[in-house]
């Protein structure tokens, strides 16, 4: 018995597009598709009618269920912010020094002083207070402006070289170079010596006129051994720390052009209590003195 041929179905007609031969088919949408399409529009409109959602000029369409996610936030803040009010009234109230021995307050006083630094402070000093070129690391023990928890807490509250608090710790290096107050030889001679007394390789030649310059025109500020003064901001020329690099060429930088690094101050940004928990935090990293 012979298998008797299948009818083959008539093409549909085609929307008159023709690329190299191939023509495009006018088939229409499925149903369910279709149907799908339809209720996502149904359902977009009765979203718009309920909760907020296109942007005005000031605001944006409330809803008839007047819904808003930044208030559940805000709620939320708020509801925290009264859970922690004691505690932070405490720390408040208590010597930087004491925090540590209350273990409950010193442990609010830590975890509510890394979430600060994490939001505020690690986009400069890194994460952990690992520091970057230009941005102190804060978790060894040296100190531009001093490392114990009261320095700490005063450098957060008032920040360095800024012209919003007349507070702020202030210092400046004369930009030799730049201003003229030494020529290229004894910049040169200058750092050479910088090299030899941080225990780099250095020409000695050198570093033996560069002595004469540091002494008449450096050891105001980095003393006449070249350890620095805290007090000034003035840092330590005779470690391996450096904020800005200590090879040649970035220390030739440095005398030519100076440095000028600056930290905003953050009373008034942050609370009273932030303050002094992140100055517990930081001062609890590992370099604290």
């Amino acid at each position: 018995m012979s298998k008797q041929p299948t009818a083959r179905k008539a093409d549909p007609s085609t929307t008159g597009h023709s690329w190299d031969g191939i023509q495009e088919f006018d088939n229409p949408m499925p149903r369910w598709w279709l149907w799908t399409f339809y209720l996502t529009i149904i359902w977009g409109v009765g979203y718009t009618i309920a909760y907020p959602a296109w942007p005005l000029i000031t605001g944006a369409t409330p809803g008839v269920l007047e819904q808003s996610t930044r208030a559940d936030v805000q709620s939320e803040i708020d509801r925290f912010a009264s859970a922690n009010a004691p505690i932070e009234a405490k720390l408040d109230e208590t010597n930087l020094d004491a925090i540590k021995s209350d273990p409950a307050l010193a442990d609010f006083a830590a975890k509510s002083g890394r979430a600060v630094f994490n939001t505020w402070c690690a986009q400069c000093h890194g994460v952990g207070g690992g520091g970057n070129v230009g941005y102190p690391t804060l978790a060894d023990n040296d100190w531009l402006w001093g490392g114990t928890i009261d320095d700490v807490y005063t450098t957060v509250q008032h920040g360095i070289r800024n012209t919003t608090d007349p507070e702020a710790r202030y210092s400046q290096m004369p930009a030799f170079g730049t201003d003229g107050l030494l020529d290229k030889t004894q910049i040169g001679d200058v750092v050479q010596y910088v090299l030899e007394i941080s225990g780099q390789p250095h020409d000695a030649d050198k570093a033996g006129a560069g002595a004469q310059v540091f002494a008449d025109n450096c050891v105001a500020c980095h003393g006449e051994m070249g350890t620095g003064d805290r007090a000034q901001g003035a840092p330590n020329l005779t470690d391996a720390i450096w904020l800005y690099g200590g090879n040649e060429a970035a220390l030739t930088e440095t005398v030519t052009k100076a440095r000028f690094g600056v930290m905003p101050a953050w009373t008034g940004r942050l609370s009273e209590a932030q303050i002094r928990s992140v100055a517990y935090y930081v001062h609890g990293l590992g370099g604290g003195e």
